[in-house]
């Protein structure tokens, strides 16, 4: 027995080295960590039990027959972060390129098949060339079925891909399935078809980073929605996305213990807050104020700024933050700010996460490239999204609030179960400016200085109408609040609708405007 456990160790030894030590080597001279250490770095220490380390390919075409492939080019398994159970893949590089063949894809199958039979997250660490060439349909079939799963685990458990070399071809679709994308700067690419082919078909010239690297899908793709140094610091952001996350959609996010008080005023933002409506102020700082300790965990920060979503926690709670950003683009809604909102929206609905949004948008952006876009079809989806969310909403109206984007910004009447006003807020059909030019366009050309009617009737307009006070007494705000107190109304309104239950009618599933 002790020879057959000498081989056992000797066996294990080979596997664990993928690649071998040369290629391990030049892999790290890359500033990369290798497959296992990435796993290492990610969970809890002494805590990743591994599966199918000795997976074999069968495949005998083109050479394979004699090539062997330790651990079929990715490592699998299970461990803690943080004590909390997770699923993890890492695939390997230095093994044939970490190219997916038939036994790559059965291995990466079965952690995913026992993520959702557990209830636990799954991690997907890619780093591969993309599918193995000489495996052919086997190899195609294989990310037909990790697809497959991807879809079938969506709002079961959370779906992280973590992207820290090349994602190339079909294997870029499972990311795009998966709730959030991790990319590392200059280290990773996703893309269809590479440079060479581009170049081929169109003509065009690209390098690989310009084409898919980390900084073009987090600013301008919007495929990716965070962005780290290097491999270190992607895990450590891995780790703090899933401090925020239940494990499943029939659990409940972690409590986290906080001395900041339920009752802290934030006397700041009296300040952050400007009295003249066309000035800006940064969303972020606001969020900051209120939220436990300040901590806000930001998603997709550099793609379409002008609106801002991410998890905090409220009294030890996790919450989803939406909020307009007054200083980009005036906080105006559009087409990739519709998108974002909306699937963060739907994230946290699937994941029993309360929804709390700060408003201050005049509008959605005007312009003929936003309607030749389909801002109607991508306006919608906010709509859609909020709608068809039962979570707890809370809704606090900041500045500006008007037409159509007020409503987008989860108002009553898309089931907002508390929504609370500044006095400075100005809740109304359009602006004052517009209002004016519209209601007393004959009387402003007659006058004998339409310069200054146009002045006195824009600030009747506001005087009536842009104001709390008009949706207060239509019971669509709650209450008008001292900006003070935001996170007393906003923690006590979470408490009281933590038992909410909403039922709807019975059916497949609804057609979202994608």
């Amino acid at each position: 027995m002790l020879d057959k456990i000498k081989d056992l160790e000797a066996r294990r030894t080979t596997m664990s080295l993928g690649g071998g030590e040369k290629r391990l080597q030049r892999h790290r001279e890359k500033g990369k960590l290798t497959a296992r250490e990435r796993i290492a770095h990610l969970l809890d220490p002494n805590s990743f039990v591994e599966m199918d380390i000795f997976m074999k390919h069968r495949c005998v075409d083109l050479g394979m027959e004699d090539t062997e492939a330790p651990g079929e080019g990715i490592v699998t398994g299970y461990g803690t972060i943080d004590g909390r159970l997770v699923y993890v893949a890492s695939q390997d590089f230095t093994v044939l390129g970490g190219s997916l063949g038939e036994a790559h894809a059965k291995k990466m199958v079965k952690v995913m098949d026992l993520a959702v039979r557990n209830g636990a997250p799954m991690i997907c660490i890619n780093d591969s060339g993309g599918a193995r060439i000489q495996e052919g349909v086997d190899a195609l079939n294989g990310y037909g079925d990790i697809f497959y799963r991807n879809t079938l685990a969506s709002g079961v458990i959370p779906q992280i891909s973590v992207i820290m070399g090349p994602c190339a071809g079909g294997a870029v679709y499972s990311p795009a399935l998966t709730d959030f994308v991790f990319m590392t700067d200059g280290g990773s690419q996703m893309f269809i078809t590479g440079p060479q082919v581009i170049k081929a078909v169109t003509g065009e010239d690209v390098s690989m980073e310009d084409l898919g690297g980390a900084s073009v899908h987090n600013t301008t793709s919007g495929v990716a929605h965070f962005m780290a140094a290097n491999d270190q610091d992607c895990l450590d952001q891995v780790r703090r996305l899933v401090s925020f996350l239940p494990a499943n959609n029939l659990d409940e996010a972690p409590l986290n213990y906080t001395e900041d008080p339920v009752d802290r005023t934030q006397d700041g933002l009296l300040e952050l807050i400007p009295a003249e409506p066309n000035r800006g102020y940064d969303a972020r700082e606001l969020i900051a104020q209120i939220v436990d300790d300040g901590d806000f965990l930001e998603v997709q920060p550099f793609y379409a700024q002008n609106i801002v979503v991410g998890f905090a926690r409220m009294n030890g709670q996790t919450v989803g933050v939406i909020a307009n950003q007054p200083k980009v683009i005036a906080g105006s809604l559009d087409i990739n700010g519709s998108d974002k909102a909306a699937r963060f929206i739907r994230f946290c609905d699937a994941f029993n996460i309360p929804l709390v949004t700060f408003v201050d948008t005049p509008g959605y952006l005007p312009g003929v490239g936003q309607e030749y876009g389909g801002i109607i079809r991508h306006g919608a989806k906010m709509l859609y999204a909020y709608s068809e969310a039962t979570v707890p909403k809370i809704t606090v109206i900041v500045r500006k609030a008007y037409g159509g984007a007020y409503l987008a910004m989860c108002s009553r009447a898309l089931g907002a179960d508390a929504v609370y006003a500044f006095p400075s807020a100005e809740i109304a059909v359009m602006g004052p400016d517009g209002a004016a030019n519209i209601l007393f366009k004959d009387e402003i050309a007659a006058a004998d200085n339409p310069v200054e009617f146009r002045k006195q009737k824009i600030a009747e307009y506001r005087e009536k109408f842009a104001n709390p006070y008009v949706a207060a007494s239509r019971g669509m705000v709650d209450d008008v609040i001292d900006p003070r107190d935001t996170r007393r109304s906003i923690i006590n309104a979470l408490e009281s609708n933590a038992t909410k239950r909403e039922s709807r009618p019975s059916k497949k599933h609804g057609n979202i405007p994608v």
